[in-house]
């Protein structure tokens, strides 16, 4: 089994029995989930996962599960330093995101309307949680398809996770003198309605 495969794995057991529940099923191949790293203070480089998995609820309960195994940054050498340096995906394999939307917000977007609205996150990674405020736009589409796009980045402090000495590992590896520890993170979730 390749690594993305048990990345995703876990994150689907990380997920637990819910999936049972869903109402729609997030689709990997329309979403992605984006990230900027900054170095030396002034060069931005866009960054993104290949694999999630995820689901809403009918009740609005809402899980997404990140493979951290599938970080690609379009160089294999770098790719394979945020894995073992960064990220530590041996021991962490996937991220996690939990949140609950209400129904009445997705009353309104399955009928075709659009809402804007911040969501509260509980995003769980390298060990560590946190909550965060996303701010969102959530739209109903053609087919019963739910789309979430992040209305602005939404910034991740790698500190606030204990990833801060694993940027400093990239840093000194890749000989740069810095790279910052604010990351700002991008989305585009499809929802799919489950079993379609």
């Amino acid at each position: 089994m390749n690594s993305i495969r048990k990345g995703l794995l876990v994150a689907v057991m990380l997920l637990g029995s819910a999936l049972a529940q869903a109402q729609w099923e997030l689709d990997n191949s329309r979403s992605s989930l984006d990230f900027l790293s900054i170095k030396n203070d002034a060069i931005a480089e866009s960054h993104h996962f290949t694999s999630l998995v995820g689901f809403v609820s009918a009740e609005g309960q809402v899980q997404v599960g990140i493979d951290l195994d599938s970080v690609e940054t379009l160089i294999p050498i770098r790719n394979e330093r945020m894995r073992e340096l960064l990220f530590k995906t041996a021991q962490f394999p996937a991220a996690n995101i939990a949140a609950n939307v209400s129904p009445e917000v997705l009353a309104i977007v399955t009928d075709g309307g659009v809402v804007t609205t911040d969501i509260e996150v509980l995003l769980t990674l390298h060990g560590a949680e946190a909550k965060l405020s996303v701010p969102v736009l959530v739209t109903g589409t053609e087919g019963g398809l739910l789309r979430v796009i992040s209305a602005r980045p939404v910034v991740v402090n790698a500190e606030t996770f204990g990833l801060a000495d694993g940027v400093r590992a990239l840093q000194s590896v890749a000989g740069l003198s810095a790279i910052s520890t604010a990351v700002p993170v991008t989305f585009n979730l499809v929802f799919a309605p489950a079993g379609a």
